[in-house]
């Protein structure tokens, strides 16, 4: 059965502000047509996102979890908060139709190189038929390090070790133009330290799968 006009807008809409995640963005309707527009949670994270609502009569910010306005081209936009049961009454179609959210995975290696730990070795199966699960992968892979060594280096090892899991993927059968290689280095730390120490949370490689 096809899903109503309206929620689809909606739907759209919030869709729309979860991926601009802080950043503001603008829905604007010249319909004479009510349309309600409802902000989201990211289904993955809890986080929400910010969506301003406009007309020619005015305007208003989405910037919680299930706040909801009406639009239309006689008065300016309300903002009002929906209760969550409500919203997936009256939109629980349109909402499941969504793209399911980005799978994430983290590998970590032994220090100085591009070898994962045995704990990581022994998950190596399991994240690969997650992603041989999905029906068209796209992968990223981004290689980490702690901050022992020169930036530069690290650079270098963090790609050593994106490449190293690219290539398991692809022994795995995953077509080698669906992953998308990169290094972060020492630059975004899961565990914040100075420089020069020896931290093995930070030695990783994290994967993204949409």
């Amino acid at each position: 059965m096809n899903a109503p006009r309206r929620p689809a807008l909606m739907a759209t809409v919030a869709v729309a502000a979860l991926m601009s995640a802080c950043a503001p963005k603008t829905a604007h309707t010249d319909s004479p047509a009510q349309v309600t527009v409802v902000l989201l949670p990211d289904p993955d994270t809890g986080q929400v996102g910010k969506v301003v609502v406009s007309n020619q009569a005015g305007q208003t910010e989405l910037s919680t979890a299930y706040a909801a306005t009406r639009i239309t081209t006689t008065r300016a936009p309300q903002l009002r908060k929906m209760k969550e049961n409500d919203v997936m009454r009256q939109f629980g179609d349109v909402i499941a139709t969504l793209p399911p959210p980005p799978l994430h995975f983290t590998l970590y290696f032994r220090f100085d190189s591009e070898n994962l730990t045995d704990e990581s070795r022994a998950l190596v199966q399991d994240v690969l038929k997650s992603v041989k699960a999905q029906p068209v992968p796209d992968v990223i892979v981004i290689g980490h390090t702690d901050t022992t060594g020169s930036e530069a280096s690290n650079f270098e090892l963090g790609m050593r070790r994106a490449n190293a899991v690219r290539s398991l993927l692809i022994d795995a059968g995953l077509s080698a133009s669906a992953i998308d290689a990169r290094s972060h280095g020492e630059l975004e730390l899961l565990v914040p330290t100075a420089n020069e120490v020896f931290e093995p949370k930070n030695r990783r490689v994290e994967i993204t799968v949409r």
